[in-house]
């Protein structure tokens, strides 16, 4: 577990990913949340929000990175398929779960 200060809001966004997370999750319903482990420390950050903001906590899962036999993982931020538009493009879920390496 990492110590030090945890950005909550910043002067130039109206908050952080953090607080987001814990409130959006809490509005929505989220009863369990499905992560890669590269977020796993992130976990308690959120778990601590939703303690002090009276909010329910949901079961947290966290699952080894997904990555493409290239070894790099799947990311939003670059440009990934989702499951379900590899499922659109006619993959089976075993082809999608073959990609995965799992």
């Amino acid at each position: 577990m990492r110590e030090g200060d945890v950005v909550v809001a910043r002067k130039d966004i109206t908050t952080s990913y953090h607080l987001a997370v814990a409130v959006d999750d809490a509005l929505q319903g989220v009863t369990c949340v499905t992560r890669g482990e590269d977020l796993l420390e992130a976990t308690h950050i959120h778990r601590v929000l939703q303690k002090l903001l009276g909010l329910p906590a949901p079961e947290y899962a966290h699952h080894p990175l997904l990555v493409g036999r290239d070894g790099k993982r799947f990311a939003k931020r670059d440009n990934a398929k989702s499951i379900q538009a590899l499922r659109k493009e006619g993959l089976s879920r075993f082809a999608v779960r073959e990609m995965t390496g799992i």
